[in-house]
């Protein structure tokens, strides 16, 4: 079991590392070169919505000093718009420039074409069980930190297929 669990530890990293470049290469064949792929994710995250920073660090799981770095290269860039919330001035909410967009419908446009490709390799009931398995993992992981199986479910951001 030791084995297997550090296995999967190992992977779970490498993949992470894969996708980004993937993403990577979509860019460079775009020819896309003011904005790295970890901050193209977080637009993709965004997408049609308005954030704080903080709802953007829980919505993604990136560390909070990453986001507002990153958030600020952004915005510099010309892909967020950020305005302090009227309500609470300290807060800041982001939101797409048509920029953005573009670059956040050409993930999505990746995404359809793995999307048609990728039944060919895994069928879905494979991807639906690796998912589970993979929040179970979560679960335990927070379990560990201390926290109980409700704050599991928050921290699970579910996509609409």
């Amino acid at each position: 079991m030791k084995q297997t669990y550090l296995s999967t530890i190992v992977l779970l990293e490498r993949m992470h590392r894969q996708f980004l470049e993937v993403i990577k290469s979509e860019l460079e064949a775009h020819d896309i070169r003011d904005i790295n792929n970890v901050q193209s994710l977080i637009l993709y995250n965004i997408g049609g919505d308005e954030l704080t920073v903080g709802e953007l660090t829980l919505r993604g799981y990136y560390l909070g000093s990453n986001v507002s770095y990153n958030v600020k290269k952004m915005t510099e860039h010309g892909y967020l718009h950020q305005e302090r919330s009227s309500h609470d001035r300290r807060s800041v909410r982001v939101r797409l420039t048509e920029k953005g967009l573009e670059l956040s419908r050409l993930l999505e446009t990746m995404f359809e074409r793995h999307v048609e490709t990728i039944a060919d390799n895994i069928d879905e009931e494979k991807l639906d069980e690796a998912n589970a398995a993979l929040r179970d993992v979560e679960r335990f992981w927070l379990q560990q930190l201390g926290f109980g199986p409700r704050v599991a479910e928050f921290f699970r951001v579910e996509t609409a297929a």
